[in-house]
Order: C-alpha cells, then sequence, then structure tokens
C-alpha cells in the first residue's frame, strides 16, 4: 500500500461506526460466517411483488450484505421509469462484493466502435446487454476475457479522472447496483453485481487494496498490483467473501500493530483506518421490473435501467456534454426500436444507428455499403424524419417539451462520430467534434422527406449532382450531408472561428457548418464543388477550388484555407469581387453595415410576402415549431448581438 504522510495538525483517521455514523474504536468490522446468510436467503426466495431474482443475484445479495439479518425484514420500493416500474432494496453492502459498470456509460464518447472498419475486434466496444427471460438481470453476450478487459480499462481509467477522496469518512452516497449473467464466462463465475451508478466511488474505495497475490503470483505485498474488477470477478463467490474478510482483518492487524506515536506508525494506522471506512458502501440494488405493457415482460428492463443513468448522482463530476449525448442517443435508439418506429427492416436500422456491431451486413440489408460517409447520412436521415411519434419519443428522451434541431444534431453527432471512433486520432477527434456540435443539421432536413441511397462510387456521385442540379430537393440534400461529413472529419470544413477572415482577408460565414453547406448548395457553382470535394476525400485527396469557372488544385492549401474559402463563398459567392481587398478597415465595417442592413430589408420584405399569400389562402394553421426554429433563434442571436454594439435607444 502507498503511504499516507499524516501532518501534525490533522486528527488521526478513526474506524466508523457503520450503523451510528460515531467515530470509536470500540467498533469493529465483522464478516459473519455464511451460516447467518441463510434467513436473508430465504426471505429473498419468497421475493414478494415485484421481485424477480435469479437464484445467482439472491445469494450475491444476501453475501454481500454487511448485516445480512436485516434483509429479512427489509421492505422494496419502487422507483418509476419511462416505461414501468423497478423494484430496488437498500442495505449496506460490502465494496468488494460488489463489481463496477461493465462498460462505463461515462466513456461512450472515447471507446472504440465496430462500425469504423479501422477498429481492430480485441478494441471493440461491448454488445449492449440484454434482458434476462423472467428476471431482473443484465445478460451480456460478448466472451468473457473482452468484458474483463473493458472493466479494468473503465475502472482504471475513472480512478484518474474521478479520483474521490474517501475514507475519513464512510461513504455516504449509495450506490446502484443490478444483477448481471454472462451468457459465456468460460472458466469464471456466471453472474455478479454490477454498478449502473458509482463507478468512482467504487474505483476510489478500491485504489488502495492490493490484488490476491494467488492470482498474480506475487510473492511480497509491495510488489502486488493494485486491485483490478477481473480480480474480483475471476473469484467464486464464497472465495470473494473471504477475500473481503482478508483485507479487513489485515487492516486491523496493520492498526494494532502500528501503536507508536511516530510519523509512520500514525500514517500507517490512518492508511489501514480508511480502508476499512472504504470497505462498505450503501447499495440500491434493482431486483424486479414491472413493464407498463406487460406482454412486454422483461424486454424492455435494459432500457429501463439505463434510464436511471442520467438521473443518477453525477455531482461530483458531471457528464461530458458529449458523454451525455451518447447516453440519450442509445436510449433514443432503443425506444424508436421497442416502439417500431424504425420501419420494417427494424434491427438493421438499430445496428446501423448504434454502431456497436459490424455494420457491413445491416448496410446491405438497407441497400448500402458500408461507407463511414453513407452511415453518417443514414443517421441524420433517421433522426430528422418529420414523424410526430419520432419527435415525441427524441424530445421525451432529451427532457424537453418540444424537439428542437440542436437536439438532434447533439445525437447524430455521437452516433455518426463512432464511425470514426478509432481513424481519427485524439488530436484530431476533439476539433471534428467541435465542428459537428457548432451545428451539423439545417432546417430543410426536417422541412423535407428524403432517403439515403448508395451513392459508393464516382458516378453515383456524378448521378446524384446531375439531380441536385436540376432541382431534385432530396438528392440536394444527401449531397450536401454527404460532402459535410467528409469535409469535417478530413478536416476541410472547421467550427466556426476568427482565424477564417484573416485567411481571405474579407467576412465570411460565421455560421454553423450546417447553415454553409446549405448556403453553398443554394449557389450557382456549389454542389460541383461539393460533389468534387466527396469524390477526392474519398480517394485520400485534397479537394479543388472553383477559380475562372473551373475546378483547381491548390498547392500549399490546408484544411483551414479550405474552410476558409468556403464560408467566403457561403456569405459572397464564388464570384470574386473587384476592389474588396483594396478598401481599408472602416470601409468594410461601412460596408458590412450596409449589407447586413441591405440583406434585412430582403428579408423583411419576404416575410410580407408570406405573410400576403397566407391571407390570399386563407391560411390560419400556425406554422410548427420545427418549420421556425433555426430562422427565429437566428434573428434573437442577430438581436442581442445588434444592441450589444449599438447605442442606447434614445428616450421619447
Amino acid at each position: 500500500m502507498s503511504t499516507i504522510e499524516a501532518p501534525e495538525d490533522i486528527a488521526d483517521i478513526q474506524v466508523i461506526d457503520i450503523r451510528s455514523g460515531d467515530r470509536s474504536t470500540a467498533f469493529e468490522h465483522r464478516v459473519v460466517p455464511v451460516s447467518q446468510t441463510t434467513k436473508a436467503i430465504k426471505a429473498l426466495e419468497k421475493g414478494g411483488p415485484g421481485v424477480q431474482l435469479t437464484d445467482d443475484a439472491i445469494l450475491r445479495i444476501a453475501y454481500s450484505a454487511v448485516e445480512p439479518e436485516l434483509l429479512v425484514d427489509l421492505r422494496p420500493e419502487l422507483r418509476r421509469v419511462e416505461t414501468g416500474w423497478l423494484t430496488v432494496i437498500n442495505y449496506r453492502a460490502y465494496t468488494l462484493m460488489l463489481s463496477p459498470a461493465v462498460e462505463n456509460d461515462r466513456l461512450l464518447d472515447e471507446v472504440h466502435y465496430a462500425a469504423d472498419p479501422s477498429t481492430v475486434a480485441r478494441q471493440q466496444v461491448l454488445s449492449m446487454p440484454t434482458a434476462h427471460r423472467t428476471n431482473a438481470a443484465l445478460v451480456y453476450t460478448d466472451p468473457m476475457d473482452a468484458l474483463l478487459e473493458a472493466v479494468d480499462r473503465a475502472s482504471m481509467k475513472v480512478r484518474v479522472q474521478n479520483n474521490q477522496e474517501v475514507g475519513r469518512r464512510i461513504v455516504e452516497r449509495t450506490l446502484t447496483a443490478v444483477p448481471v449473467a454472462f451468457l459465456n464466462p468460460g472458466r469464471h463465475p456466471d453472474g455478479d453485481l454490477g454498478l449502473v451508478d458509482g463507478n468512482s466511488r467504487w474505483g476510489s474505495c478500491t485504489a488502495q487494496v492490493r490484488a490476491p497475490s494467488g492470482l498474480i503470483g506475487a510473492a511480497k505485498d509491495k510488489e502486488r498490483l493494485p486491485l483490478l474488477p477481473s480480480h474480483l470477478m475471476s473469484l467464486p463467490l464464497t472465495e470473494r467473501r473471504t477475500l473481503v474478510r482478508e483485507v479487513i482483518k489485515k487492516a486491523y492487524r496493520d492498526i494494532q500493530d502500528a501503536s507508536g506515536t511516530s510519523r509512520a506508525a500514525r500514517a500507517k494506522r490512518d492508511q489501514a483506518a480508511a480502508l476499512l471506512n472504504a470497505m462498505t458502501v450503501p447499495v440500491e440494488v434493482v431486483v424486479g421490473y414491472t413493464d407498463d405493457d406487460p406482454s412486454m415482460g422483461m424486454q424492455r428492463f435494459p432500457a429501463a435501467v439505463r434510464s436511471l443513468l442520467m438521473r443518477m448522482n453525477v455531482g461530483v463530476r458531471e457528464f461530458a456534454k458529449a458523454s451525455k449525448n451518447g447516453v440519450t442517443a442509445e436510449e433514443t435508439v432503443t425506444a424508436l426500436f421497442n416502439a417500431g418506429e424504425l420501419g420494417d427492416n427494424a434491427q438493421a436500422v438499430k445496428d446501423v444507428l448504434l454502431g456497436r456491431v459490424d455494420i457491413t451486413d445491416p448496410m446491405k440489408a438497407l441497400g448500402l455499403s458500408a461507407l463511414r460517409d453513407l452511415r453518417f447520412a443514414f443517421i441524420a436521415q433517421q433522426l430528422t424524419r418529420k414523424e410526430r411519434r419520432l419527435s415525441t419519443i427524441m424530445a421525451t428522451k432529451l427532457d424537453k417539451r418540444s424537439l428542437q434541431l440542436a437536439g438532434r444534431g447533439g445525437l447524430v453527432t455521437e452516433l455518426g462520430l463512432r464511425s470514426y471512433s478509432t481513424s481519427l486520432g485524439e488530436g484530431v477527434k476533439q476539433p471534428v467534434r467541435t465542428a459537428l456540435e457548432s451545428g451539423c443539421l439545417w432546417q430543410d432536413l426536417v422541412e423535407h422527406e428524403w432517403t439515403v441511397e448508395n451513392i459508393d462510387d464516382d458516378q453515383a456521385v456524378e448521378n446524384l449532382l446531375q439531380r441536385a442540379s436540376n432541382g431534385d430537393i432530396p438528392a440536394k440534400l444527401l449531397l450536401g450531408m454527404l460532402a459535410m461529413v467528409n469535409l469535417v472529419t478530413s478536416g476541410n470544413l472547421l467550427a466556426p472561428g476568427g482565424s477564417a477572415e484573416q485567411i481571405v482577408d474579407y467576412t465570411v460565414a460565421r455560421t454553423g457548418i450546417g447553415m454553409v453547406v446549405k448556403a453553398v448548395l443554394d449557389k450557382e457553382e456549389g454542389p460541383q464543388v461539393l460533389a468534387d470535394a466527396i469524390k477526392r476525400i474519398r480517394g485520400g485527396l485534397r479537394p479543388r477550388w472553383w477559380i475562372d469557372g473551373e475546378l483547381v488544385e491548390q498547392d500549399g492549401w490546408k484544411g483551414r484555407d479550405f474552410n476558409a474559402h468556403l464560408r467566403l463563398a457561403a456569405r459572397h459567392g464564388f464570384t470574386e469581387e473587384d476592389g474588396l481587398g483594396g478598401l481599408s478597415g472602416t470601409a468594410r465595417e461601412e460596408k458590412a453595415l450596409t449589407d447586413f442592413q441591405t440583406s434585412l430589408t430582403v428579408a423583411a420584405d419576404r416575410l410580407t410576402d408570406l405573410i400576403e399569400l397566407r391571407k390570399e389562402n386563407g391560411t390560419t394553421d400556425e406554422l410548427s415549431w420545427e418549420a421556425v426554429e433555426a430562422s427565429v433563434r437566428q434573428i434573437r442571436l442577430m438581436d442581442r448581438a445588434l444592441i450589444r454594439m449599438s447605442e442606447q435607444e434614445p428616450l421619447g
């Protein structure tokens, strides 16, 4: 164990009585004999309303309890989730009798997905757990070695990323666990109690415990490795409980042996006392599930358990935005699948959207090649469908009264990036995510029906371009989406920033990438530039630029150069204006204000036209929020920005 230096002015750490919370030298942890769990086991076997436990889960709950006799009269409680009711029990458990989540949802934005062809099998994210046929248990189908590697990796990462101070006090914030079963356990136990919430607390509690020497072959305590979840999950249940007893007994021996007043003795006692205080945790275990639709049985149990996650105790370190979007995206796809909203080929659609399995066959079933940009476009198309039931489910998962474009964009971004989870290096992935989060969708994607076609070679791109140029709106939207994905992931379309204007020495469109693509699509030369970019980036080449009526390679251009010129074209078109480079800074500001005010006049005229048309047609129905959201948000942003740079309005 590492040594805790105990400063002279800090009181010694005392072992805390788990029943009263008092610091007391008289209190002593005692792991009761297995014989004293018999009554608890019988009580759990009798169950009760809403309790559905496997035989393995019953034993694990009884063996994990610090005071198993309290389980005899324990009354289950209900927790409401979107699809039904979870039944739970609360008690204090030995920390080492629990295991952290097989895969930590806090890390969903960092793991590698099978949808990325660069991901090798040993790196792949795990399959989502399925439901036990009759009982409250999550069933994992992956090989046990892959599960153990994933749980160890997640555990080590949260110890670094979200380390918490434990030991001076006992853990008081409840952890949440659920019985899990392993379909392919091999030589390992076929069940466990896995955490849904509390991985960081578990990791901090166990960081000072060394792995059992028999498992790793180390002879001396100081040479033994820190305890990992795989060490515990490899032990039969009774041996795991024996390990708990030995760890506790050794901690008490350390306290007794370090009886002096020296700094070293105090540090050793503090170390042991802190370890004892971290050896128990309050836990809420899910023991049953009742679906609102009885015909569903336990099918929606995994989704019900997962729906707890975003409402859990994450106050110590909030989920990152990307992680939240990743969890919400998976919840949304699962809910759409369960509600029958993914069409006739629902399983293939679900597999493509989630990206957790090799998507070659699912994409083929949908008539598509397994190209990463095609999958990204398919995700965007599926999550922008203008269907009431789909919108309601997505809004519910996002905890919003109404669905906004930005909400859809977050889900599309996280699911789409799973095709690039390995191939984009860490230094590149964040700028790509930042660009996509700036606004990867534009209103037309929601307003118009469009589908994803198998645009998998240069000729298919040319055919798509021809149709888009002839006014085919669905073709135009697909062309724009494929171009956006390729430009962003290759670093040629970046999040809005001031450097673009410095590169082109003139004003540029400083909107999200989706609005840039929309604006370029509306220029005469735009679709051709975007189609050429798709072909060249797919072929590993740099995109070309439009000069004097043709596409020309630009030697020395980097991604930021293409980004700046594309944003310039989005705002001013592809034809170079005369004399702009010679204007002074002040003159450019004056011209920019004039251009802005002129554009407002045009916009006001178009709004008047719309109002008059509605009067002529006798239209009284209100416009849907989806139809006007982007415009209203833009007007509000413009209003605030203009007021900030203007004098105060005169009174009177």
